[in-house]
């Protein structure tokens, strides 16, 4: 018998790394967006509804490109797909970039929507593809750094060069760094297609209905949809609240996010790992837990101490990321491997648009006074609590029936493709 090994060889080590940044890259672009708009309402001579729409526009195009990408998305070896789909997002940004008014900013953002939609459920089935059960918590962890570099280096420089030099370079920034990596993918990735080899091909169309009615799926896209909820019920608000109900100043702020980034960035391997070790699910429900406490108290306070604001929001994005990473993991366990890119691409389109409603719906619960005190947030924290309770339920469900499908018929089984898993390599 092979014996098992949860270390990481080069290769390995060179996909996880490589897979994060270009998780940055397409994170960053998204989130870039929103602390230039007081630059770009001014530059542009744009409304705060027009700004809205250019916000919008990635989401709703990411969206229907997921959907209609999805029934392809197994019909190509995943490092192709991958490329094709970083290469759109690059010259989408770039074309932000160039932009100079409101018209050519909006149709740009439509077209990096369009293609930076879809990778990060291709890096989800690359990952699926690649690497064994019993480490996925672990990458799924290092991809999750992604999220918080963001905050703490990307956001900040790009701030910083919209500030010295212009909004433009905040994109610009983004291009110079996506190019190079596009390169190494081109070059050393290996390609991942031994799901090419299972099963017959079919039409896009009936590969995609199959893949989103399939039962199992279901319970799936119905946890996804209560975990966007609570994120983008709460983020939208986030800042104002800080500001305006606990008391902190702008320049407060940035330092607020950066601690937390860096707790994140430091706290999701390490969450990844406990959770192959321990039982995804049981991960899961430990940062339901804490997250739940913390909501429910963070979004009744009132004027609060810096110290108590950070360590709180810590705290939340701790009980967040176990939530996130562990769900990723075991979510990734649901299709079959001839299934895997459609299904992580109507995953990810429904995890967008629940999340654009959910933001929607926050917009209606809460109200900004004349004052600018964000009122009635704590019954967001009520919201949220409840699904993340349904959830909670729905991921139990999902643990337990993948258990008995595994007892059942062993589907597993890592693929047997020009990847990894090479045995010099595993014991690197």
């Amino acid at each position: 018998m092979e014996k098992q090994t949860t270390k990481f060889g080069k290769y390995e080590k060179f996909i996880i790394a490589t897979l994060t940044i270009l998780q940055f890259t397409v994170i960053l672009d998204f989130m870039v967006l929103s602390p230039l708009g007081t630059i770009l309402l001014d530059e542009l001579d744009i409304n705060t509804g027009q700004f809205g729409m250019v916000v919008s526009a990635y989401a709703l195009s990411a969206f229907a490109s997921g959907v209609i990408s999805s029934g392809f998305a197994d019909r190509f070896d995943r490092k192709k797909y991958l490329l094709f789909f970083y290469t759109g997002f690059l010259l989408g940004t770039a074309m932000c970039a160039m932009a100079n008014t409101y018209e050519m900013l909006l149709i740009a953002r439509i077209i990096t929507g369009i293609f930076g939609g879809v990778i990060g459920s291709v890096s989800f089935a690359i990952v699926t593809d690649l690497f064994k059960i019993d480490v996925r918590g672990r990458v799924m962890g290092f991809l999750q750094m992604g999220f918080a570099a963001s905050q703490i280096l990307g956001i900040p420089i790009g701030l910083a060069l919209a500030k010295q030099m212009g909004w433009h370079y905040s994109f610009w920034m983004i291009v110079i760094t996506g190019i190079p990596l596009g390169v190494l993918i081109a070059i050393y990735f290996k390609p991942v297609n031994a799901h090419l080899n299972l099963g017959k091909k079919v039409n896009p169309f009936k590969h995609f209905t199959d893949t989103l009615l399939n039962k199992e799926h279901l319970r799936a896209y119905a946890a996804t949809v209560l975990l966007a909820t609570g994120g983008f019920m709460l983020m939208p608000f986030g800042s104002a609240f800080s500001t305006n109900n606990l008391g902190l100043t702008l320049d407060q702020l940035p330092w607020m996010y950066g601690i937390t980034g860096v707790a994140t960035m430091i706290m999701s391997p390490l969450i990844g790992k406990i959770s192959d070790k321990r039982g995804r699910f049981k991960v899961f429900l430990g940062g339901t837990i804490i997250s739940i406490i913390t909501v429910l108290y963070y979004t009744r306070m009132g004027i609060t101490p810096f110290g108590i604001c950070v360590a709180l929001n810590v705290l939340l994005f701790i009980g967040i990321s176990a939530r996130i990473v562990s769900s990723q993991a075991l979510i990734s366990i649901v299709p079959q491997p001839q299934n895997r890119g459609a299904f992580m691409g109507v995953n990810a389109s429904i995890q967008q648009l629940a999340g654009g409603i959910s933001a929607a719906l926050a917009g209606k619960i809460v109200t900004k006074m004349p004052n600018g005190y964000i009122d009635h947030y704590e019954r967001l924290g009520y919201v949220v609590t409840v699904t993340m309770i349904v959830a909670s339920l729905l991921m139990y469900r999902l643990d337990k029936h993948l258990a008995n499908r595994t007892k059942q018929a062993p589907v597993f089984s890592d693929l047997k493709s020009e990847t990894i898993n090479q045995p010099e390599e595993a014991k690197v």
